[in-house]
């Protein structure tokens, strides 16, 4: 099986929307008129599976999903669904639109080509994050809708403080400014808040209470001053699992003052240097001695807490995408220099032949296990660019991750697709397949409630009123000319990557 991943390089999201799609400013009425879908399986997380004789969008929603058969709109668009699978359009759940400035311009279009057609940025300047959504908007073209948090909402110290790393946090030190704060990002356009690692817990307390009274959910890291049961109560979704271990441990009280002693005392040391410390030195302790009462009681915490556990990160090395064909083809679509980057890297880390340590990875896919076990909402989210993320391909990955820590086929396309808009509240507009809904929608070739990896066997995306179809999409996923660098290892050395 193929993943695609292939835009023309260098030309951006823009560029490869038009000429990959067809779609131009004059032809805009003509690509957003009407579709009907035939004979077509429908998949969602509310209705379940179900044979419908036709969909039928008009202005970029559904206006019937079997049932009463409206008749379709002259000039209407007519789609085959014969033998294909219609799901509502995914999210990526966790994402950095600015985190890597190469990337920013070609994501929304890898995004759109891999049925991605709503993303939440979890971290970034809100100036600048606010001005990529602007822009998306302002072309009405194709690319997902953008939720967006603003930076990242840390203590005193600031762990992405611009020094040596993304500059995508801001510092709140104390209580007493968290409520301007937060009334600003809401007032720049803000959809949420973030907090993040180095908020103590009374700044904590502070920040959420701002945000609930703006009516804006809350993501976040659970803070290193606390820990997860105290945390998971107050907010609506937790990014990467992280920091749940300490609260796991069954001397979880010793290891909360330790880090507690350390905030207070960094002796000179950055947010990044003091965060890093901590991780390094407390989760091999947590991990090696978990307590199942506390677990228990950290996981009951936060049954009404989206999980987003990101674990395409937290498993990079137990997924080993670095391995795989399709990973080095995807890479051809990423701006030049990234791509020589990151295809280095993953040779790097294929090559390597040295042994990692996967006790990280392992713990995460037991804990979405213990957590999904619990009835734990799951998020699918990927932390894009970070960590060899490519745009679109590793939500898909992420998505087969979550069916091997436990959920099914289904319920990691609720993952992808639902708890997302629940997240926001907006669940009765975008999620699921029905009358009134806004028509963001991915067809695909096969089943995905058979095998999870057939999400990537997309045959149309409906994006916005746009549909993109057969030789529109072909293009769009089309892999540019082998470039230096960039030929998967089975090509380059004539052998298959094991």
């Amino acid at each position: 099986m193929t993943h695609m991943g292939t835009m023309l390089p260098k030309l951006g999201w823009i560029f490869c929307v038009l000429i990959g799609a067809g779609v131009a400013a004059s032809a805009g009425a003509e690509e957003r008129r009407a579709v009907v879908i035939r004979d077509v399986t429908v998949i969602d997380a509310v209705h379940g599976v179900r044979a419908v004789s036709q969909v039928v969008v008009e202005d970029g929603t559904i206006v019937s999903a079997g049932g009463s058969e409206k008749p379709p709109a002259p000039g209407a668009r007519i789609i085959d669904g014969s033998g294909k699978f219609l799901i509502p359009g995914l999210w990526d759940a966790h994402v950095h639109l600015t985190y890597d400035p190469r990337m920013t311009d070609a994501m929304l279009g890898l995004f759109t080509a891999y049925g991605i057609t709503s993303v939440r940025d979890t971290g970034g300047q809100i100036q600048h994050v606010t001005a990529v959504r602007e822009r998306a908007q302002a072309l009405d073209l194709p690319a997902p809708r953008i939720f967006v948090a603003g930076p990242l909402l840390d203590g005193e110290l600031v762990v992405y403080d611009g020094n040596g790393r993304p500059e995508i946090g801001t510092s709140v030190p104390s209580s007493e400014v968290a409520d301007a704060v937060v009334a600003d990002l809401a007032g720049r356009g803000a959809d949420f808040i973030k907090i993040y690692e180095m908020v103590e817990p009374e700044v904590f307390a502070a920040l959420a209470a701002a945000a609930k009274r703006r009516g804006l959910p809350i993501a976040a890291h659970v803070p290193l001053s606390m820990t997860a049961t105290e945390v998971g109560p107050s907010i609506d979704s937790l990014e990467h699992l992280r920091n749940v271990e300490f609260a796991c441990a069954a001397d979880a009280e010793s290891l909360l003052r330790e880090r507690l002693r350390r905030i207070q005392s960094p002796n000179g040391e950055s947010g990044y240097q003091v965060r890093r410390s901590l991780h390094a030195t407390q989760r091999p302790r947590a991990f090696a001695n978990i307590d199942e009462s506390n677990c228990n009681d950290a996981v009951a915490s936060m049954r009404d807490t989206m999980q987003v556990p990101t674990l395409r990160l937290n498993a990079v090395h137990l997924a080993r995408v670095y391995r795989r064909d399709d990973w080095y083809t995807a890479l051809r679509a990423l701006p030049d220099a990234v791509r020589v980057e990151w295809s280095e890297s993953g040779r790097g880390f294929r090559d390597s032949r040295e042994k990692r340590d996967l006790t990280r990875a392992e713990w995460s896919l037991s804990l979405v296990d213990r957590m999904h076990r619990a009835r734990v909402p799951m998020g699918a989210g990927t932390d894009t660019p970070i960590m060899l993320a490519i745009p679109g391909f590793s939500l898909h990955t992420e998505l087969e991750l979550l069916v091997r820590g436990g959920l099914t086929p289904l319920e990691a396309i609720e993952a992808a697709t639902l708890q997302p808009a629940r997240f926001f509240s907006i669940d009765d507009e975008v999620g699921s397949i029905a009358p009134g809904m806004r028509a963001d929608l991915l067809l695909l070739d096969a089943n995905p409630v058979d095998d999870i990896r057939h999400t990537t066997r997309i045959a149309g995306v409906l994006s916005k009123g746009v549909w993109l179809e057969g030789d529109a999409l072909r293009r769009v996923r089309r892999p540019a000319a082998a470039q230096p660098g960039s030929d998967p290892p089975s090509r380059r050395r004539g052998r298959p990557v094991p």
